[in-house]
C-alpha cells in the first residue's frame, strides 16, 4: 500500500527535499515552495466548538529559522503572555459553564412558576408580564422558603440524562442518524427526526414525574429522594406506585403531543441557531482580528456567537411553542392528584381537577373558558428567565475581558 504523505514529510512540516539534502544554511520551515496546507493547526480552547470563523492558521514566517522568533511572534507574546494564555484556555470553559448554570440552576425558579401557572386552569391572574411574576415569586419565597422555588431541579437533570442516553443507545443499535451529515437528504432528515421523536416518547413517563415534582406545592409534599423521578416514571409505565384518579390519561394519549412538542422544538431551535450563526459569521468575516491584535477580544468574539445562537434558538422555540407546552403540561398533570400553589396569592394551595379527554378537547376547553390568553399563562416567567440569562452572559463576558486585559 502506498503511503499518502509526500516524500520528505517527517510529521513536523513539509520539506521539499530530504533530510540528508539540507545544507548548513537550509531552513526547515518557511521556504518559498512550501505549501501552507501542511502547517499543523493549534489546539482549540477547551469548551469551544468553532473558534475564529474563516481564520486560517498562519504558517511560520518566511525566513525564520527553527526556534527563532518571527516578526509576528513577538507581538503575540507581548499581547498574550503566559498568564493570559492560561486564562485564555479556561475562558471558554468558564463562559460555557456560566451559561449552563443560568439555564439549569439560576433560571429554575422561573421554570417552576411558569409550569404552575400553565396547569392552574382557574387562576384569575395570568402573569403575562414579568412584574407580576417577580411579585408572586417573592410571596412564595416569603411564605414557604427558597426551597419552594428550586423544587424538582434534580429530576430535571435526570430527565436530561435519560434523554441523552436514550438517544445515544437508539442511534448505536439502529440506522437512525444521531447527527446530520453535510450531504443530508430527505431520508436522513426523516430518520433523524424519528430518532428525536422516539427519544421523547421513551423519556415521557419520567418527564411526567419531573413535572409533578416541579409544580407540587412545598407545603404538602414530603422530601423526595433523588431517584424518585425514575421510580415514579417506571411505576407510571407498569401501572404501579402512587395511586392516581380515574381521570389519569393513558400514556398512549400523551404520546402524540409529547413527540410533537419535542420534534417541533428541535426543528425550530436548529433552524434559528443555523440562521443566527450564518449572519454572525458573515458579519465577523469582515472584521477578523489581525495578527498584532490581542487574543482576548478575538477569543471572546469567536466563542460568544455560539452562545448567542443557542440563546436565540431556545428563546424562539419556547415562545413559539408556549401554547402547545401549556396543553402538554395540563394533559400530563391530569389525574395525578397534584396540589399546586395558588399563583394568584402566593400562599394557600389548589388541587388539579381537570377532565380533558385529549389534546383536542384541552385546546377547545382552554379557548372557550380562558380565552386565547389562557394558552400564555405564566409567560412573564419566560421573559424573566431569558432576561436573567442575557444579564449573566454579559456580566461573564465583561469579567473575562477585564481579567485577560489586566494580565496582558
Amino acid at each position: 500500500m502506498h503511503p499518502r504523505r509526500p516524500d520528505g514529510f517527517d510529521g513536523l512540516g513539509y520539506r521539499g527535499v530530504g533530510r540528508d539534502e539540507l545544507g548548513p544554511g537550509s531552513r526547515p520551515f518557511g521556504s518559498g515552495s512550501e505549501p501552507g496546507s501542511w502547517v499543523t493547526s493549534p489546539p482549540d480552547i477547551p469548551g469551544s466548538r468553532n473558534l475564529h470563523w474563516g481564520e486560517k492558521t498562519p504558517p511560520y514566517g518566511a525566513g525564520t529559522p527553527l526556534g527563532g522568533a518571527g516578526p509576528n511572534e513577538e507581538a503575540n507574546l507581548g499581547a498574550g503572555g503566559p498568564g493570559a494564555e492560561q486564562l485564555n484556555r479556561f475562558a471558554g470553559f468558564g463562559i460555557g459553564l456560566a451559561s449552563l448554570f443560568t439555564e439549569n440552576v439560576l433560571a429554575h425558579p422561573c421554570i417552576v412558576l411558569r409550569r404552575q401557572c400553565q396547569v392552574n386552569y382557574h387562576a384569575r391572574n395570568y402573569h403575562l408580564t414579568p412584574f407580576t411574576v417577580v411579585n408572586i415569586m417573592y410571596c412564595i419565597n416569603k411564605t414557604q422558603g427558597p426551597r419552594a422555588l428550586w423544587k424538582g431541579m434534580g429530576s430535571t437533570f435526570i430527565v436530561q440524562g435519560i434523554t441523552l442516553g436514550t438517544e445515544g443507545i437508539i442511534s448505536e443499535f439502529t440506522p437512525l442518524p444521531r447527527e446530520l451529515s453535510h450531504k443530508w437528504n430527505l431520508k436522513q432528515i426523516g430518520g433523524h427526526l424519528l430518532l428525536k421523536g422516539l427519544t421523547h416518547v421513551i423519556a415521557m413517563p419520567f418527564y411526567s414525574a419531573s413535572l409533578i415534582e416541579t409544580v407540587q406545592s412545598e407545603i404538602i409534599r414530603d422530601n423526595p429522594g433523588i431517584l424518585d423521578c425514575v421510580k415514579e416514571g417506571i411505576g407510571r409505565v407498569v401501572g404501579l406506585g402512587v395511586p392516581h384518579s380515574k381521570r389519569l390519561l393513558p400514556l398512549m394519549v400523551l404520546t402524540f403531543p409529547t413527540a410533537l412538542h419535542g420534534v417541533l422544538h428541535y426543528i425550530i431551535s436548529s433552524i434559528v441557531q443555523k440562521l443566527v450563526l450564518f449572519f454572525l459569521k458573515r458579519d465577523n468575516s469582515h472584521s477578523l482580528p489581525s495578527e498584532s491584535s490581542t487574543s482576548v477580544q478575538s477569543m471572546l468574539d469567536a466563542y460568544f456567537p455560539e452562545l448567542i445562537a443557542s440563546f436565540a434558538a431556545s428563546l424562539c422555540a419556547d415562545v413559539m411553542l408556549y401554547p402547545l407546552e401549556t396543553v402538554l403540561h395540563r394533559l400530563h398533570i391530569q389525574g395525578t392528584r397534584t396540589i399546586i400553589d395558588n399563583t394568584d396569592l402566593g400562599y394557600e394551595v389548589l388541587p388539579i381537577n381537570t377532565q380533558y379527554e385529549g389534546m383536542k378537547d384541552c385546546i377547545n376547553t382552554i379557548k372557550r373558558e380562558e380565552g386565547m390568553q389562557g394558552f400564555y399563562k405564566g409567560f412573564g416567567a419566560v421573559i424573566v428567565q431569558y432576561t436573567l440569562h442575557v444579564a449573566v452572559l454579559q456580566l461573564t463576558k465583561i469579567i473575562y475581558s477585564t481579567l485577560l486585559q489586566n494580565v496582558s
